[in-house]
């Protein structure tokens, strides 16, 4: 086999090898966390956090009647300890109630479980 060097300019050769180290040093940082805690970052980061949509989920199920956002942000607040951003958990139920899967509307932001009659 024949092999061509391929002359490269010094300075992305440079750029390379910082942007290597970079990596690299990323990588040993995630496997020293991942042998002191013993489980990988992500799962520990996840384990027994839920979901902004399904904490509003257990709110309509625990609901007699279906919720403007406003209360069920206070609710989200006062049980679950969680502050919601109003335009971004607006945004999230109405893309989960385009699915037709979760949620329905039943006012102007006002929201239902879709299986639940009320």
């Amino acid at each position: 086999m024949n092999h061509k060097k391929v002359e490269s300019h010094p300075s992305v050769k440079e750029e390379l090898l910082d942007l290597l180290e970079v990596a690299l040093v990323g990588a040993l940082k995630a496997l020293r966390r991942h042998r002191t805690t013993g489980a990988a970052p992500s799962a520990a980061k996840r384990a027994g956090k839920k979901s902004n949509t399904e904490i509003v989920r257990l709110i309509l199920i625990d609901s007699p009647t279906p919720l403007h956002i406003s209360e069920i942000i206070k609710i989200a607040q006062k049980k679950h300890g969680v502050k919601f951003n109003r335009e971004s958990i607006v945004s999230a139920l109405t893309k989960k109630v385009l699915d037709q899967n979760t949620f329905r509307r039943t006012g102007r932001n006002e929201f239902a479980l879709i299986d639940r009659q009320y």
